[in-house]
């Protein structure tokens, strides 16, 4: 019955979402949803309404309200908070600092981890084939190379982390 129900109501709910949504500043899809989902919360609570498409008109105009209500009230970022590029002074201080010492710690590090290090935090992106001939090692070992070069730095920078 639900899917008897869905499939007499999709002409008549795409026609009067593309009706509303432009006057609401909504996309017709974006009210379809919306209604869909109400209608199968009603489904599920009180069973199907008595007189569907009346039910589906009065739906979609108030999930027209609704999307012009939250329109208004909402403001959009004048740019997105995580790609700001102008990061405030004490921000960047930090970062550099944070990098500092990182690389002071990879220079601590013994045997080929502080050139394996390098490479891998090369600003260059290098592949691991890339890695593995610049270092002349096998592409094979790098990754077990690695592991023991990060596991050192762990211990390295364990106790600089536990005493901030």
């Amino acid at each position: 019955m639900t899917h008897d129900l869905v499939t007499s109501l999709r002409p008549l709910l795409t026609a009067e979402a593309s009706a509303e949504a432009y006057a609401a500043g909504a996309e017709p899809g974006d009210l379809e949803q919306a209604v869909w989902l109400r209608l199968l919360e009603r489904l599920d609570a009180e069973g199907p309404p008595r007189n569907p498409q009346e039910w589906l008109r009065r739906a979609v105009r108030s999930e027209a309200r609704r999307s012009r209500r939250t329109r208004r009230l909402e403001r959009p970022y004048a740019v997105e908070p995580a790609d700001d590029p102008g990061r405030d002074p004490e921000q960047l201080a930090l970062a550099a600092a944070r990098g500092r010492a990182l690389r002071e710690a990879v220079r601590r590090l013994p045997g080929r981890c502080p050139r394996l290090m390098e490479a891998l935090l090369s600003p260059e992106d290098l592949t691991y084939r890339e890695i593995a001939g610049e270092l002349g090692i096998s592409q094979g070992s790098l990754g077990p190379e690695r592991s023991r070069c990060l596991g050192c730095l762990r211990r390295l920078l364990a106790p600089e982390v536990a005493a901030r």
